[in-house]
């Protein structure tokens, strides 16, 4: 269920296998442009990270050259869940494996902020910190390990991101 004082955000790393300009990572590259048309047409979609000029987040690489971040926002977990497990984003989840190293953390983390103002990439980078060092909670947590939102938090006034920081906690 959705709670308009709320969003949840959701962001991941992943470590490549190659450059992303390399020809075994086509697979993958190909269809970046397609599954961002795809989330930006969801459902339950709010917000996610694009580079400055850029038509998507790859260029940034706040734990280094090779690791990609996805950052977006959505207005509930079912929403999320949808896109990921219910659209063709299906079929690159699937063939992760050719694209990106296995991570033996952490590579996932959800929360949720007050509607009005979209946390930072280093914000992100310490939720998924908080999420590795003590598992699911409230504050950082997975699709596997969901938490409603919090019912404490005041109404928003207007939703205003706070803008990409490329040097979050690794």
């Amino acid at each position: 269920m959705s709670d308009p004082r709320h969003h949840l955000a959701q962001f991941n790393v992943g470590r490549l296998t190659a450059p992303l300009d390399d020809p075994s990572m086509e697979g993958f590259s190909s269809q970046i442009d397609a599954v961002n048309q795809l989330a930006e047409h969801a459902p339950g979609f709010v917000w996610r990270l694009v580079e400055e000029g850029k038509e998507d987040a790859t260029g940034l690489r706040p734990f280094g050259d090779s690791y990609l971040v996805n950052y977006s926002v959505w207005e509930d977990v079912e929403s999320l869940w949808n896109f990921t497990y219910r659209t063709d984003h299906l079929a690159l989840l699937r063939g992760r494996r050719q694209w990106f190293e296995r991570m033996d953390t952490a590579h996932l983390v959800l929360w949720w902020f007050p509607s009005d103002n979209i946390p930072s990439v280093e914000e992100a980078g310490r939720r998924l910190d908080l999420l590795r060092e003590h598992g699911p909670t409230p504050e950082a947590f997975t699709l596997r390990t969901p938490f409603p939102p919090p019912s404490d938090l005041p109404r928003p006034t207007s939703v205003q991101p706070s803008g990409a920081s490329t040097s979050p906690n690794p």
